[in-house]
């Protein structure tokens, strides 16, 4: 492993480390909380709150572990259904975000999967109101789509998606749209990234036939 791996590493890291933070405190704060908190129904309420950090907790390292891990060992197919659920965690169970999954593969490459999960990820980011996220992929292509109110999209986000960013300028929060261009490159692909216009973000990989 070249310094330029470890550094890349150290991105994606850092990446995790920032999306657990929130949880983790929660869970943090609730357990301090259930301490010094001797009135039954605020000691439920607790209980509540820490299930549920812990619960988002447990969902965002399941998707971190498919999306940028060694998750499904070393088979070269991963199970679609792993992704829908891990894409399903991510987004949670509130109803801010809604999935339209539209995978009709039972297995794809691993390097798809990561391509896709990470596209989901950077998509429902973009979602600052919610909306709905659809996933789709048939035969060489994989299109993400993010319809909602409104819709962000960093631009430091789509030159790394584009390959356009130097390395040496990479951040924590381009890491994942780094990961995207990077599998797609070495897979012979191309990654496309609509403008978000008219409450609707568009991703789009072709790889070679």
């Amino acid at each position: 492993m070249d310094s330029k791996s470890i550094e890349f590493a150290s991105l994606l890291a850092s990446r995790l480390c920032h999306d657990l933070l929130s949880p983790i405190g929660a869970l943090n704060n609730g357990i301090e909380l259930m301490a010094d908190e001797h009135d039954p129904e605020m000691r439920a309420r607790c209980l509540e709150l820490l299930a549920e950090s812990a619960q988002t907790s447990a969902a965002k390292l399941k998707f971190f572990r498919l999306a940028f891990g060694a998750a499904g060992g070393f088979d070269d197919e991963i199970d679609t259904r792993e992704a829908k659920t891990a894409i399903e965690g991510l987004i949670g169970t509130q109803g801010r975000v809604s999935l339209n999954w539209m995978v009709d593969q039972a297995t794809m490459p691993k390097s798809q999967i990561k391509i896709l999960l990470n596209l989901a990820l950077i998509a429902a980011d973009a979602l600052v109101r919610g909306g709905t996220l659809l996933v789709g992929a048939e035969g060489n292509e994989i299109v993400v789509r993010a319809e909602g109110e409104r819709l962000v999209l960093d631009p430091e986000l789509k030159t790394a998606l584009l390959g356009k960013t130097g390395e040496d300028a990479l951040t924590p929060r381009a890491a994942a749209a780094w990961l995207v261009h990077v599998l797609v490159t070495e897979g012979g692909g191309e990654v496309q990234v609509s403008e978000p216009e008219e409450h609707m973000l568009l991703f789009g990989v072709v790889f070679a036939a």
